[in-house]
């Protein structure tokens, strides 16, 4: 269903990517920002599964400007060597190349942005920083309490799950509690507990509820 594209930041620098698109004309644009292991099969489906809900949905190979078209799977192997990607990220890099898939959907309509672990941390600095998103989404983002001080100019809403031994509940609640301190409306930043990661690599886990809200509308 979808293609390879080629994107382009502010800073000239060309990235690749990944676009689906609905056969019906589109609700909404969708960014997706991959996990550590780059726009791999699972982004890929995640893409192609947003088409099939009627959204055009794109997702930019952020670690082009470490290494082009990487890509892996799930081994430990293969987890050690992704690691590399996130001991020292560039930030405002991956979110200049962000930007670049939002400039590249906003024809289309209102652009939501949705991130799985170091893609929703991004998501969630997206929501703070950058221009054209009507919505973000961020899945268990573990650095997302670096910026719990930035905030989201546009509605947010956050998963993390009670029993995910990567991410402390004590960040989530630090988080939690630095959106109250800035009024951000209720319904704009969510807080949903689960048993475990959800709308991540495959596994044998249901996604539940909670992946089934975040992605009907925008």
């Amino acid at each position: 269903m979808g293609k390879d594209i080629k994107l382009t930041a502010s800073d000239n620098f060309q990235l690749g990517g990944y676009r689906a698109d609905p056969a019906t004309p589109p609700k909404a644009a969708i960014v997706v920002i991959q996990e550590i292991f780059g726009v791999n099969h699972h982004i890929r489906a995640v893409c192609d599964r947003l088409a099939d809900e009627g959204y055009v949905a794109i997702a930019p190979s952020i670690f082009d400007r470490v290494e082009r078209n990487f890509q892996c799977g799930y081994s430990p192997e293969e987890v050690a060597v992704a690691r590399k990607f996130v001991a020292n990220p560039d930030w405002a890099a991956m979110l200049r190349d962000t930007q670049a898939a939002i400039d590249a959907v906003k024809d289309v309509g209102p652009v939501g942005i949705i991130g799985f672990c170091l893609g929703g941390s991004v998501a969630y600095a997206a929501a703070t920083k950058l221009s054209g998103l009507s919505a973000a989404i961020g899945y268990y983002g573990g650095a997302i309490v670096r910026f719990a001080d930035d905030k989201p100019k546009v509605p947010t809403q956050l998963h993390f799950g009670e029993k995910d031994a990567g991410i402390p509940l004590s960040d989530v609640e630090t988080i939690r509690a630095k959106s109250r301190s800035m009024s951000i409306p209720a319904r704009s930043t969510a807080f949903t507990a689960m048993n475990g990661r959800v709308m991540t690599r495959p596994a044998p886990i249901s996604p539940g509820p909670a992946a089934s809200r975040s992605l009907p509308g925008i």
